[in-house]
């Protein structure tokens, strides 16, 4: 019941994408034979309310081979690079969208290239993509007072059961980052599960709310696709990474300290 499973975290799907995005873009070509690859090995995608259920129900084994495919924020590649490609070998997905940043009435403004909109993603939903939760705005969530996190969730699952028709229950942290207050926050908003980042393979006893994804990027070629896929050297390849969101993790504690040291004083 405890067997690693890899979740893939993709962001966009772009052949020209903006500077701000091109580092987690991948490119429609290595999409395509990243999922071919899938599909030759024996992968089975599930969504993520999917592995969730089967961790939840005693007994319940695993489909051979299980793998996540997920996607955040919400960019127009995902629907029109990323949607053919699933649906050529019958792939679940899940896309975790930040409600402010979609293309309609919503929109905040906040995105950082060309957007979904709400039209192409009922299209996914209805081709068998999850629609999960990423916020509204996509601020750090650790950093938020307690009355603008509810905001950012509260409002993330109410537009999308307004949009959808179906209230999400799955959550992907911006940025990847939270902390207990959040993640209790995201349980009492109403989601059942949440995504984090950490780079490594989703294991049951890590939780609902802290299953962690591997980081599939522009630069990330085949070889190095399927080592990550097979749980391979995870830890080599994202060391750096690691190292990083600890040190980052650090300066954001130091930072709401001090902003809470502030208002105390005022």
């Amino acid at each position: 019941m405890n067997a690693p499973v890899p979740i893939l975290m993709y962001h966009s799907i772009a052949h020209e994408p903006t500077l701000e995005t091109r580092e987690l873009s991948v490119s429609p070509r290595a999409f395509a034979e990243q999922l071919e690859l899938l599909g030759e090995r024996g992968f089975t995608p599930l969504s993520t309310s999917g592995l969730a259920a089967i961790w939840r129900t005693p007994g319940r084994a695993l489909p051979p081979r299980p793998v996540l495919i997920t996607f955040d924020d919400g960019y127009e590649g995902v629907h029109r690079h990323g949607l053919p490609v699933l649906a050529k070998h019958g792939f679940a997905s899940t896309l975790f969208v930040s409600t402010g940043w979609l293309r309609g009435a919503h929109d905040t403004g906040g995105g950082l290239d060309l957007m979904l909109d709400w039209d192409q993603v009922r299209q996914l939903a209805a081709a068998g993509t999850e629609i999960g939760g990423h916020s509204h705005t996509h601020p750090q969530l650790d950093q938020l007072d307690d009355d603008d996190l509810w905001f950012e969730l509260l409002r993330c699952r109410e537009i999308v059961t307004d949009e959808l028709g179906t209230r999400p229950t799955s959550f992907a942290y911006p940025y990847g980052y939270s902390s207990r207050r959040v993640r209790h926050t995201v349980r009492g908003a109403g989601f059942a599960q949440s995504l984090a980042v950490n780079n490594g393979l989703a294991r049951r006893n890590q939780g609902p709310y802290a299953l962690q994804r591997v980081t599939v990027r522009r630069s990330t070629g085949i070889e190095e696709f399927e080592r990550l896929v097979e749980g391979r050297a995870i830890t080599r390849t994202f060391a750096r990474d690691c190292a990083l969101t600890k040190g980052y993790a650090v300066v954001r504690r130091v930072r709401q300290a001090r902003r809470k040291a502030t208002r105390t004083r005022v």
